[in-house]
C-alpha cells in the first residue's frame, strides 16, 4: 500500500468519525428539545476543527514511519488524486445548490448548515472511496 493510498483511508476514517461524533451529540441533544433548537453552532466548529488536526497529525506520523523512497508521488498517484477531487466536488456543488435552495425558502439556519457539512463530509468520503478504489482495482 502507497502512502497515498494509505492517506486516503485515514481521509476517509477520519471524515467518517468526525461527522459521526458529531450527528450522535446533536441527536442526542435533539432528544430533550426540538432538532432546529439545538446548540450544533460549537459543536460542528469543534468536531471539523479536531478533524482537521487530527488528519494533518495521522499523515504527519504516516510520513515520519514511511521510507523515504515510498514517499515520491508519480504519475498515476497524481491522476488518482484528480480523479478523487473531481468525484468529489460534485457534492460540494450539490451542497452549494442545497444551501442556496434551503436560503430562498428561507429554511432555519440549523438545515442550511447541516446540509453544508454533510455535503463537505460526502465529497470526502466518496473522493476517498473513488480513491482507493482505483488504487486497489485500477482505472
Amino acid at each position: 500500500m502507497t502512502l497515498e493510498e494509505r492517506r486516503s483511508w485515514t481521509y476517509l476514517a477520519v471524515a467518517v468519525v468526525a461527522y459521526g461524533v458529531y450527528l450522535a451529540t446533536i441527536l442526542s441533544r435533539a432528544a430533550s428539545a426540538p432538532l432546529v433548537d439545538v446548540d450544533y453552532v460549537s459543536t460542528m466548529l469543534w468536531t471539523i476543527a479536531i478533524a482537521i488536526v487530527v488528519g494533518i497529525v495521522l499523515n504527519i506520523v504516516q510520513g515520519i514511519f514511511t521510507p523515504r523512497r515510498e514517499q515520491t508521488k508519480d504519475v498515476r498517484d497524481r491522476e488518482i488524486e484528480l480523479l478523487g477531487e473531481h468525484v468529489g466536488q460534485a457534492f460540494l456543488v450539490i451542497g452549494g445548490v442545497a444551501a442556496l435552495l434551503l436560503a430562498i425558502i428561507e429554511a432555519d439556519h440549523f438545515y442550511i448548515a447541516n446540509v453544508v457539512y454533510l455535503c463537505f463530509v460526502l465529497s470526502a468520503v466518496v473522493g476517498s472511496v473513488a480513491k482507493v478504489i482505483v488504487y486497489r482495482r485500477g482505472f
